[in-house]
């Protein structure tokens, strides 16, 4: 699964506990969605340092 399907598929599967909890006042989906934005955060973190990476290493090889 490449990044962007890993990334997708984490927002996809918060649909259901936004659901719960904005519009059936569930609190426990609450908690859910605060943990899986939690995840969101640190997967897009993990996905912006390996850009910068793959980035700033295909430059080093143009510069010569």
């Amino acid at each position: 699964m490449n990044r962007f399907e890993e990334l997708r598929e984490l927002v996809m599967g918060l649909e259901g506990d936004f659901d719960k909890f904005y519009n059936k006042d569930n609190q426990a989906a609450g908690t859910r969605v605060r943990k899986g934005m939690q995840d969101l955060k640190n997967l897009a973190q993990d996905i912006r340092k390996q850009v910068q990476d793959m980035k700033n290493s295909r430059g080093e090889g143009e510069e010569s």
